[in-house]
């Protein structure tokens, strides 16, 4: 099932689809995907951020930072995944495809990333973008029609998630003005960990603030 992967070395294709679980049972095999993850997400970073600079030659930075993270945000990378068939061809210790590593979405996203590592490394930056435009960049017709890069919330929501993580909880911090003018400071928890904190002169405006600025926090890393 390998015929909707781009050609690729067939050594750099095997670590990228190789999860580091993978390693506990196979003593001879050393190499684990995670480093060419690290190198795809970079890549995925820079050429998508060019797509958009280029196809959306009007909108401020703020817009495109919002588009650029919906489009590449994990339950999308995800999806593509699922279409390319890499759940199939992961290498997966027995106890992580027993608890549906198959079908996790943080693992086919970061399984991904490793692939445009690998793509990156044997190709180059236009082999990448060409794949890109096949399977990730029509995601993006959706995303600019629904106006879904405005919902920062739900964009967070689905990434932590995602991850494995507990939903995300808005909490105020501060309440300035008078109440014809006030201005909130929202925080997003998730966990004990605070991602980020935003304002605005409603709660919900400063609870879409503060996702914003936690979804540019995560896509850092």
């Amino acid at each position: 099932m390998k015929a909707r992967v781009p050609a690729i070395n067939q050594k750099l294709l095997t670590i990228a689809l190789t999860h580091r679980s993978y390693l506990n049972e196979h003593k001879t095999v050393k190499e684990h995907n995670e480093r060419l993850e690290f190198l795809g997400d970079a890549v995925l970073e820079l050429v998508t951020s060019q797509y958009i600079f280029e196809k959306y030659p009007d909108k401020p930075e703020g817009e495109m930072t919002a588009l650029r993270s919906a489009l590449v945000r994990t339950t999308t990378l995800a999806e593509v995944a699922e279409k390319l068939k890499l759940g199939d061809q992961l290498r997966l210790s027995r106890g992580e495809a027993a608890s549906g590593g198959r079908e996790n979405r943080a693992l086919l996203a970061n399984t991904f990333e490793a692939v445009l590592g690998a793509l990156y490394l044997d190709q180059d930056l236009t082999a990448v973008r060409e794949f890109l435009t096949t399977w990730l960049f029509p995601e993006l017709a959706t995303i600019v029609t629904k106006e879904l890069y405005r919902d920062y919330k739900s964009t967070l929501q689905e990434e932590v998630q995602a991850e494995g993580q507990p939903s995300p909880v808005y909490e105020v911090v501060s309440e300035v003005g008078p109440d014809h003018d006030k201005q909130f400071t929202i925080r997003v928890m998730v966990g004990t960990r605070e991602l980020a904190a935003g304002s605005g002169k409603s709660k919900q405006a400063g609870q879409q603030e503060a996702a914003r600025r936690a979804l540019e926090k995560l896509a850092k890393g």
